[in-house]
């Protein structure tokens, strides 16, 4: 045979054998990967479901997982036990509900108009941002359910809320109102209590469908709830609240001058009267000074001097009288004797 010949035959021969031995090392090595494929570790806030042909197998914790490969076993990996998750619930909000109806045409409907909101007990309406923060109770349930546990809580969110807000007027359902200074303890508390029975309504609703064997497998552990109104009622709230404030301005300005002019008042009465008194006292002392003569003669017992004086100094006291009323002592009939008028200049 030809060398030449022998050698290409040798050559073709070791590079099928090459390409064989290589193929079957990859070979071995896919179907290692492939049987190792679902050994993994398992980390500390998780847990594994372990599913042989669709149904459950097992459930594992924390640490090495060992499964047989798929699609003989499938693991799904969920958060453990005491992981809290949390879920912004949007059914509940208008800017995302109002889009996807507007683009069906019905963008003038009252259903649009009204979408987002809700119907507190006193007629009024607000719309609630909701975050739930749930725990996987039951990961077998939580996996069987799959996509189907976040709508459910949405709609049981959304179910509890319009109860909720039904039950109560809009100012306990509200954060604050300022405009509201004279909130009593018991609104306070009953504003507290809103997330408190909402997460109580959205876990009973579970619970609920826990005993009719469609357990999402979840729970849910605390609701943050923040309230809005309309853009229409906000205004009127802002409205009503610079009202107040402008009121109580005008009102604690109208106590001010209120408060002004009686101090004025009482110190001018104070004067007057001050002013009264040392009249008074003047005059006092000056009819002190006038009677003295006779109060001392009738005190000398000289009624002859005394009726002179009488005489003498009566007609100009009766002068500045306006009505003189003449009385007898020892009769019962009395006498009115009209006086000169007062002259208007005469203090």
């Amino acid at each position: 045979m030809n060398p030449l010949a022998r050698f290409q035959g040798n050559a073709w021969f070791q590079a099928g054998r090459m390409a064989y031995l290589a193929l079957f090392a990859m070979t071995l090595i896919a179907a290692a990967s492939w049987l190792f494929s679902n050994v993994r570790q398992i980390e500390p806030d998780k847990r594994a479901v372990v599913m042989r042909f669709g149904a459950v197998s097992r459930t594992a914790g924390a640490g090495l997982l060992l499964a047989w490969p798929e699609p003989i076993e499938q693991v799904e990996i969920v958060p453990a036990a005491d992981r809290v998750i949390e879920h912004h619930v949007t059914a509940l909000l208008r800017k995302d509900i109002v889009p996807a109806w507007t683009n069906t045409g019905g963008e003038n409907s009252d259903a649009v108009a009204g979408a987002g909101y809700l119907l507190t007990g006193d007629s009024g309406v607000v719309q609630l941002d909701v975050q739930v923060y749930y725990v996987i109770t039951d990961p077998v349930a939580f996996v069987l359910q799959g996509e189907h546990v976040l709508p459910a809580l949405d709609r049981l969110t959304e179910h509890a809320a319009v109860a909720i807000c039904a039950s109560r007027d809009l100012d306990t359902i509200l954060v604050a109102r300022p405009e509201m200074v004279g909130n009593g303890s018991h609104i306070a508390e009953r504003r507290e209590r809103l997330r408190g029975d909402l997460r109580q309504g959205i876990n009973q609703q579970l619970a609920a469908l826990n005993a009719a064997g469609s357990s999402p497998g979840i729970e849910v552990r605390r609701v943050d709830v923040q309230s809005s109104l309309p853009p229409a009622a906000v205004d009127a709230f802002n409205a009503v609240l610079t009202a107040s404030q402008q009121a109580e301005q005008y009102i604690a300005s109208a106590s001010n001058e209120a408060a002004r002019v009686h101090q004025e008042a009482v110190q001018s009465a104070d004067r007057a009267l001050q002013v009264s008194q040392a009249k008074a006292s003047e005059q006092i002392a000056r009819a002190s000074t006038d009677t003295a003569t006779i109060v001392q003669l009738a005190d000398d017992h000289s009624p002859e001097l005394l009726w002179r004086l009488w005489r003498e100094r009566m007609p100009a006291i009766l002068a500045h009288a306006g009505s003189v009323t003449a009385v007898d002592p020892h009769d019962d009939a009395h006498l009115i004797l009209p006086g000169p008028d007062r002259p208007s200049s005469q203090p």
